[in-house]
This record gives structure tokens, C-alpha cells and sequence, in this order.
């Protein structure tokens, strides 16, 4: 029988920029093997990569996690990669006046549900003797405190409502999955498809890209206190305000 992989990392949204980089960057550390989780086909062909393909449904997300939890293999690195910022027919709000209900939910559904969808479908795969670390993709805009500008109405709040939502599963994870640290990410403005209409106010020390934003990650999971509780922090590990 093949015996487990010294360490098995978890990367959801893996077709993404940032999710690619993170995958590349595992292997690239030699981190062991990497279950990639994206709606398109997989890109990295590399025998320690174990694609599947998901429409992040609750029931696609249920199937993966429970082939997961048959596996052998004990996870120590989950890394949800999901958001959006704009798409085909939203697009962040400046005014009050642009605010849609169905551009609103959709941004929520994607910036929040599906997130915490992986983190409540996780909870019996994780939990155990093994030591696991789980960030998921926040935003500074999410938080209340510094929110200074206005605008983006549909974004922020998604951001605030995925926080306040991992708040509160780690509560629950520390009474039933005490191994797992959950980790709140700020990744910074990165060169991706989701910041390019935004980019040209970005200074150039200020914009990342996505595989030192995947390194800056992975440091700040190596680093983490297991036993801090939930951490909201950015990308170069200072905490941010809720």
C-alpha cells in the first residue's frame, strides 16, 4: 500500500492566479502532495499534483471532502482561494445609487458562502492529531474599522461577513478540531485578472505579484500560533483591524 506523503497541502481555486501560485510554490518547497480544486482543468502536470474539478455546489464540495476524509493522507495546509471583485454584470459600487440586489448576492455567494461551504464540509476531514493551518482569501476593505473611503459596497461587505463568518466557525473549530488554525489572508493588490481594472492608481512597490504573494502565504502559515485563535492579517503578517 503507498504510503502518506510527509505532508499534503489542499488548494481550493487553484485555476485562479493566486491559487496557481500557491501550487506552484508547494511544489516548488517540495511540500509533498497537492490536492489542486478549480472549476477548469487542471494546467500542472506533475505527479504530486491530484486534481479535481468542482462547480463549488454544496453537493460538489461535499463529494471532494468526503473522498478526502477516505484518503490516507492527514492535510496540514488548506488555502481557499475563492472571491470576485467585478465580473460580466457587477462591478464595485461608488455610489449608493449602484447598488443591484442580484450583483449583491452574487458577490456575497462567492466571497462568502462558498468559502464556508470548504470550511463546514473540512471540519470532519481536519479534525485529529494532525496539525493543520487554514487561510482563506480576506481583504482589507473588509474591515469596519478601517473603512475610511466608502464605495465598494458589495465587496467590502462580503469581506466583512466571510470574516465575521470564520470568526465564528473558529469557535467552533476550537471546541471540535482544536489541531486546526484558521487564518483570515490579506494578499495585497496582486497582478491578477481580478485587480487589472484597478491597477493604474496601484503604486509599483504596491502591486504583487501573485507568486510572492503565494511565498509571503506560505510564511505566514509556517509561522502560525496554533493556539492564537483566528488571525485576520496581510501579506506581510500584521494584524488588521476588524
Amino acid at each position: 500500500m503507498e504510503q502518506p506523503a510527509t505532508k499534503t497541502a489542499l488548494v481550493i481555486g487553484s485555476g485562479g492566479g493566486l491559487g496557481g501560485a500557491v501550487v506552484d510554490r508547494l511544489l516548488e518547497q517540495n511540500s509533498g502532495r497537492v490536492f489542486a480544486i478549480s472549476r477548469c482543468s487542471n494546467k500542472i502536470s506533475d505527479e504530486r499534483v491530484h486534481w479535481r474539478q468542482c462547480d463549488y455546489s454544496e453537493e460538489a464540495i461535499g463529494r471532494i471532502c468526503a473522498e478526502l476524509k477516505e484518503s490516507a493522507y492527514p492535510i496540514s495546509t488548506v488555502t481557499i482561494c475563492n472571491g470576485t471583485l467585478h465580473g460580466a454584470n457587477y462591478y464595485p459600487e461608488k455610489r449608493i445609487e449602484s447598488l443591484q440586489p442580484e450583483s449583491m448576492l452574487e458577490v456575497y455567494k462567492i466571497n462568502a458562502v462558498i468559502p464556508m461551504m470548504w470550511v463546514k464540509s473540512l471540519l470532519p476531514v481536519l479534525a485529529g492529531k494532525h496539525k493543520c493551518v487554514l487561510s482563506v482569501f480576506s481583504a482589507r476593505v473588509g474591515s469596519i474599522n478601517d473603512n475610511r473611503l466608502g464605495g465598494w459596497y458589495s465587496y467590502r461587505a462580503s469581506k466583512a461577513a466571510l470574516n465575521m463568518l470564520l470568526k465564528t466557525a473558529s469557535i467552533e473549530y476550537a471546541r471540535r478540531a482544536a489541531n486546526v488554525k484558521l487564518i483570515a489572508f490579506h494578499p495585497g493588490t496582486t497582478d491578477t485578472p481580478l485587480s487589472k481594472p484597478f491597477q493604474d492608481s496601484v503604486p509599483d512597490n504596491k502591486l504583487f505579484t501573485p507568486d510572492f504573494v503565494a511565498v509571503q502565504l506560505l510564511e505566514a502559515m509556517e509561522r502560525a500560533n496554533p493556539t492564537s485563535g483566528l488571525e485576520f492579517i496581510d501579506w506581510n503578517g500584521k494584524p488588521i483591524q476588524w
